[in-house]
């Protein structure tokens, strides 16, 4: 007996079973719905709910929430991953929607408009600036202050960034190019 003939002895044949008809249950006289104004019937009375919603505002309950630092990845990798992606938006060699979900508002707006004007210029070159050292300080749960050691071709910068635990990631909340 080969295996294929094993398989379909083994198989039972399909069921086919119609369809129940489902209908409600008949009210008999007994099950009767009291009318309105029937004075015999029990009242029911709606509880109102135990809810305090006026202590939170939406953005405390919806909006972004802070993570502590046992909840984070290491900083210091992911400061001189953000740095080197930052640095390269601001060249012109990085598009900048691609930083957007790792920087708040505001950050993004100045990274952003940097890198629009050294595209406008023509200012992207075959070489690319690179991080070379990463120092990391955390003032507090959930906040690390990064500075970075960029070289750009015979040039050397410092940046500096403020990263925020923010809904499980680091976020940079401020930055400074020296």
């Amino acid at each position: 007996m080969t295996g294929r003939e094993a398989m379909t002895t083994a198989l039972s044949p399909i069921r086919v079973l119609p369809i129940p008809r489902h209908r409600p249950p008949r009210i008999t006289s007994s099950d009767q719905l009291p009318l309105p104004g029937d004075d015999t019937a029990p009242r029911y009375i709606q509880d109102a709910l135990a809810v305090d919603f006026a202590s939170a505002s939406d953005e405390q309950l919806f909006g972004p929430q802070p993570t502590g630092r046992g909840d984070l990845p290491d900083p210091e990798q992911w400061a001189a991953h953000l740095a080197q992606a930052v640095v390269e938006v601001m060249a012109g060699s990085r598009q900048a929607p691609q930083i957007l979900r790792w920087t708040t508002p505001e950050v993004y707006a100045v990274v952003a408009r940097r890198g629009a004007v050294s595209a406008r210029r023509g200012a992207v070159t075959a070489r690319r600036a690179v991080v070379r050292g990463v120092r990391v300080c955390e003032p507090a749960d959930g906040v690390a202050e990064t500075c970075a050691v960029v070289v750009d071709g015979a040039r050397v910068r410092a940046l500096a960034m403020r990263l925020v635990g923010v809904d499980g990631r680091w976020r940079i909340e401020a930055l400074q190019v020296g």
